[in-house]
């Protein structure tokens, strides 16, 4: 992608992962599309419109509209120290307050509604899951491999760690972002894209709106994570 004079030229070459780098707030514009721009983020606007049934042309325009002269955000040009502090401000603080308070929440609406709707059993099933996946993953994040990443930016030399190199970490994390992304995708089926039925009551609406922007943040963090820190922790490594 390319800006001149405020036009913003989008190319079908360019990954879903530069795009939401570049322009972040392209993330809930692709979402709504159904492209995957964070575990998914290797792949080219082209390849993922073609594979939808898309038209590129008309999609790139729209695109274009949605991010017309938008700054680039400041975390896309964060070194890996400071990257891995803004992702434990940013969005594992986000997940460690909502995560609690969401999960009440959807036993709540399941309490209150599940005779009616018996696909909130689903849907409580599946947030336990992924609740489940996120916490222990958060915590090996913050007590092993983001103080290694610290150690090795800080150092600017290699670093002896008992796991051997840093990729074999930042593998079991790459995997199980996969997994978070496909239980997110299931919620999302689950809910029918987050639609509140005809009956469904404030808290209910409260609760889907709340899975909706939780799946946006956490694909936000994963892209972050996937396409940028771990690229780059990699790179360092290797110098």
């Amino acid at each position: 992608m390319q800006v001149n004079d405020q036009v913003i030229v989008i190319e079908p070459s360019i990954t879903l992962g530069a795009l939401v780098t570049e322009h972040p707030e392209l993330a809930r514009e692709l979402e709504r599309r159904g492209f995957d721009y964070c575990c998914g983020g290797r792949a080219s606007l082209g390849e993922a419109c073609a594979a939808l049934g898309l038209p590129f042309d008309t999609v790139a325009e729209q695109l274009r509209a949605a991010c017309e002269s938008a700054p680039a955000p400041d975390w896309a040009s964060m070194a890996a120290a400071e990257l891995v502090d803004h992702l434990v401000a940013t969005h594992h603080r986000y997940l460690w307050d909502e995560l609690p308070r969401l999960g009440a929440l959807v036993q709540k609406v399941h309490a209150a509604h599940g005779s009616r709707h018996p696909e909130l059993a689903r849907v409580a099933t599946l947030y336990d899951a992924l609740r489940a996946d996120l916490e222990p993953h958060l915590l090996k994040e913050e007590r092993v491999l983001f103080p290694m990443i610290h150690d090795i930016a800080s150092a600017g030399h290699a670093v002896d760690f008992h796991c051997g190199s840093l990729r074999n970490p930042i593998s079991v994390m790459l995997a199980e972002h996969d997994r978070v992304g496909e239980l997110l995708a299931e919620l999302r089926d689950a809910t029918e894209q987050y639609t509140v039925p005809a009956d469904g009551c404030a808290s209910y609406t409260a609760c889907f709106a709340a899975l909706e922007d939780l799946e946006t943040d956490t694909h936000l963090h994963v892209h972050k994570e996937n396409n940028l820190l771990f690229p780059m922790v990699v790179a360092l490594e290797a110098e």
